[in-house]
């Protein structure tokens, strides 16, 4: 028994991520008059549903504008945690300790206390209703765990290497990228992956940072639909699925990337 026991616990645990999935492709598919759907699959699906939920809430624009936010903030995010965490985890800094304690302190930080004051500070920048008014505060937002994770894998790595850079003449910029950066590929796609989804999942800011409907973000444009058609549950469960669709396939195409990042540490 207990030599089956791991896989029984993996089966139960890919059964609970599973089921709702299941529950809710059945859901899109029953006719839009059944108000209360069952887990049965239905003899005639209305594939339509799909089709009606994409038109009605105009998710063409919607999930453009997640992907242009998302884009914009995974690339520059990646940058600038990288480069912090290097700094902090590889350099003499004087007010390193410090300097690391204020990051921490950000990610406790709950954005949506600031929400408020900075509505008001990208008014008087002119950025309020463009894509920059969401993109500029989620790189803020996410740089306290990113610093956090790039420094982690770098302190993980054997001095040796830093070290005989060193030696061979390398620079700190040269020892990044030619010797570091090269081992930070899966803690690079794991960040890379967590900004992604982040930031494609962002509901609060869009929804007060942009006031044009066709720039928010897709889930955003699913809280409208839902207050729309709120008891339309086929069409509800149509369009939760194209919104949340772009992220499992893009966690199916780099799992083994992202697994392999989570278990970096455990395996040095």
């Amino acid at each position: 028994m207990s030599k089956h026991l791991p896989r029984l616990v993996l089966l139960l645990a890919a059964a609970t991520v599973l089921f709702p999935f299941l529950a809710l492709f059945s859901a899109a598919l029953q006719p839009q008059s059944n108000l209360a759907p069952g887990l049965d699959f239905p003899s005639d699906p209305h594939w339509e549903n799909f089709k009606t939920a994409w038109t009605t809430a105009g998710f063409g624009s919607l999930l453009k504008s997640s992907a242009v936010i998302a884009l914009g903030v995974v690339p520059i995010s990646l940058v600038l945690a990288t480069l912090a965490g290097y700094g902090l985890a590889t350099m003499r800094i004087k007010a390193k300790g410090p300097l690391f304690a204020l990051f921490m302190v950000g990610m406790a930080l709950p954005y949506e206390a600031i929400v408020i004051p900075l509505y008001y500070d990208l008014r008087s920048l002119g950025l309020l209703n463009s894509y920059w008014a969401v993109i500029l505060p989620l790189i803020g937002l996410f740089m306290p765990f990113g610093v956090f994770w790039m420094r982690a894998h770098f302190e993980s790595l054997p001095r040796e290497l830093t070290e005989a850079a060193a030696v061979d003449g390398a620079g700190s910029w040269r020892t990044l990228t030619r010797v570091l950066l090269p081992t930070a590929r899966p803690a690079l796609t794991t960040l890379g992956l967590l900004y992604f989804m982040w930031a494609w999942n962002q509901f609060l800011l869009a929804l007060v940072l942009i006031q044009d409907p066709d720039k928010r973000t897709a889930p955003a444009g699913l809280g409208k639909f839902v207050q729309q058609f709120g008891k339309n549950i086929p069409l509800l469960s149509a369009g939760t699925l194209i919104v949340i669709t772009p992220i499992v396939l893009l966690y199916l195409f780099f799992q083994r990337h992202f697994i392999k990042g989570i278990l970096q540490g455990a395996v040095k």
